[in-house]
This record gives C-alpha cells, sequence and structure tokens, in this order.
C-alpha cells in the first residue's frame, strides 16, 4: 500500500501542472484582440479563449447563462454599454491597484466594475479645399445654419451618436442640445450613414464640407488610401470649452466567473504599457494608459495633444435613454 502511495505521488510530481484558462466574451473584432490575447498566452502560459459577437447579444448570453457560464471576462467598446453590462449584474468590481494606478478615472465606472482600456475620440472631420479651420469650433456650432446643406452624420441608432448627444445633455442640459440636434438634421447634406467609414468617404469625395467621426475610422481609411488626407482633415472640438468627446472600449470581470483572480491578471496585463501599444497599433486607437505614448502612424496625422472631456464616460450609460429619445423627436434617423 506504502509503494502505491509513493508511485501515485510520483506520477503527479512527473505530471505537467494544469494550465490556467479564462474564456473572453468579446464585442471587438477577432484581429484585434487577437494579437492581445496571444501575446499574454506566450507571456504567462494562460491559455485565453475568445467567444465573440456584438455586444447586446453577448449581454443576453450572459443574463441567460447565469451562474452556469463558462466567461470570465466581458470586453466591449463604449461607455454605454458598459455601463449596461454594470446595471444587469453581469460584472464585479475589481479592487486593483494596478488598474486604478495605470487607467483614470474618468476612463472607468465608478465603482470599479469596468476599467477602460482604450480611448477613441468622436469629433470633427473636414474637407479642407472647403473649409478653413478657423471655421470650426464645437459641436454646438454644426447647427448654425452657415452649415445648411453641408454636414454629415452617422445615422442615431450607433451608440457612438449616442453616447455623444448624451454627454452634451449633461453638459448643456436637455433643453439645449435638443436644439443643437435639430441643428444637425436641418444642416444635413444627405441622409445619415451607416458608418463612419463611409461618411468620411463622402467628404472625401466632395458630397458634404464636415461631418463627426471616430479618430480610428480615419486612421483606419488612411491606412488603406492615403490619398484622402489631401480632402479630409480632424479638427477636435470644443478646445476653448470642455475639450473633445472621448470614449471608451474597456473590459470588466464577469460576476459569475470561476477564474476571477485570472481574469483580472489579463485585465491588469491589457492596461500595461505593453498591450496598451499593440492596441493602438492595431485599431489607431489612444492608449487609455496616460504614460504610453501614441506613436507610428497616427502621430503623423495627430497633434502631439489635445484637450479632452473629462466627465466620466459612464454618463454615456446613465443618459442613453434620454438621447435616445432627443434624438427621436429632434428627428435624427
Amino acid at each position: 500500500m506504502k509503494k502505491l502511495l509513493v508511485a501515485s505521488l510520483a506520477l503527479a510530481a512527473a505530471a505537467p501542472a494544469m494550465a490556467s484558462e479564462i474564456v473572453v466574451y468579446s464585442a471587438r473584432a477577432d484581429e484585434l484582440l487577437k494579437p492581445l490575447t496571444q501575446a499574454y498566452q506566450k507571456k504567462t502560459g494562460t491559455k485565453v479563449t475568445l467567444v465573440s459577437d456584438k455586444a447586446g447579444p453577448l449581454m443576453e448570453k450572459l443574463k441567460a447563462e447565469g451562474k452556469n457560464t463558462k466567461a470570465d471576462v466581458f470586453i466591449t467598446v463604449d461607455g454605454g454599454n458598459l455601463w449596461q453590462a454594470t446595471q444587469a449584474g453581469l460584472l464585479r468590481p475589481i479592487n486593483s491597484s494596478v488598474l486604478k494606478s495605470n487607467i483614470p478615472s474618468n476612463l472607468r465606472d465608478p465603482k470599479n466594475h469596468w476599467f477602460g482600456l482604450s480611448v477613441r475620440a468622436r469629433t470633427i472631420f473636414y474637407n479642407p479645399k472647403k473649409v478653413n479651420a478657423s471655421q470650426l469650433s464645437t459641436y454646438a456650432d454644426l447647427a448654425n445654419a452657415k452649415w445648411k446643406g453641408k454636414l454629415c452624420l452617422r445615422t442615431s441608432n450607433n451608440v457612438y451618436n449616442q453616447s455623444l448627444v448624451a454627454t452634451l445633455i449633461a453638459h448643456n442640459g436637455q433643453a439645449k442640445t435638443e436644439q443643437i440636434v435639430k441643428g444637425w438634421v436641418n444642416n444635413l447634406a444627405t441622409t445619415p450613414f451607416s458608418n463612419d467609414t463611409a461618411l468620411l468617404e463622402a467628404i472625401d469625395a466632395g458630397r458634404c464640407d464636415v461631418g463627426i467621426a471616430n479618430t480610428y475610422y480615419y486612421g483606419r481609411l488612411l491606412n488603406q488610401k492615403p490619398s484622402v488626407a489631401n480632402n479630409v482633415k480632424v479638427f477636435f472640438a470644443d478646445q476653448k470649452g470642455k475639450g473633445t468627446h472621448v470614449n471608451v472600449s474597456g473590459a470588466g470581470v464577469v460576476k459569475h466567473s470561476d477564474n476571477a483572480a485570472e481574469a483580472q491578471k489579463f485585465i491588469e496585463w491589457l492596461s500595461s504599457s505593453e498591450a496598451q501599444s499593440l492596441y493602438a497599433q492595431n485599431n489607431f486607437e489612444f492608449p487609455a494608459n496616460p504614460r504610453v505614448a501614441v506613436t507610428g502612424n497616427m502621430a503623423r496625422w495627430l497633434p502631439s495633444s489635445f484637450k479632452r472631456d473629462m466627465i466620466n464616460v459612464s454618463v454615456a450609460g446613465q443618459n442613453q435613454q434620454k438621447a435616445i429619445m432627443l434624438m427621436k423627436k429632434a428627428g435624427y434617423k
């Protein structure tokens, strides 16, 4: 019996340790996250399995699975979506000095259920052959009659525009924001576009003079077609006021994760200099960690710095329904 026990212990000692594994529910494109998950896997030995879908279906999946979920981490874009996940009770608070050090307070949940991992600025783009940058100023100014028939927008059902309007409500109140959105609608050059790339291409083609889009779409387009830079330039809105509207992609630990400690370690690594640089390079987004500089192609078309709106991005979720109703009332389709 003693010999059998010794043999069993020897076999156990010789067997390789069971590799840790985490499952990530991600609303980000696989090609953006895979370089990060592969780098983490190589660095730590922890296997990272991606389950990808849009934010809404993933949240419904988490609700349906409840305590039986295999998910450990939830990653999605926009403070509005992250706020919804928190309100639905899908995430647990993270007590991490690493994340609090790496991610500014305005880019994370006030109760630490999620942390921003990359930053996107939603700002003004213009055709320099038709518009002088001195004519541009704020989001509200695009409601001015001088832009009649010259403005392009993405559709109102897009969460990025909902979050922008939600933030305008926080700063200006509903009545003033409704006036702004009505002015935008009155100034439209054409019907709203289904995505930011189509909007930027419309400016490039001369269909409109100005528009609102996320900067990383511009980076992607320049990467594919450098000549776009001749007809489309970026202008950072409201530099004399609150600053340009920014939002995040972010992550949280799933409430019913069976491996919460490893999930937290993964999110902490995503906030590190190594991962933040990969994030920025892969999708032309700004690092959420302020100690990581913008480099490469982005640095060629961006100013060295710009004033950002420092309101907590969770306001995008808090005011989301107000924004949707206001946009509908204003006739913004």
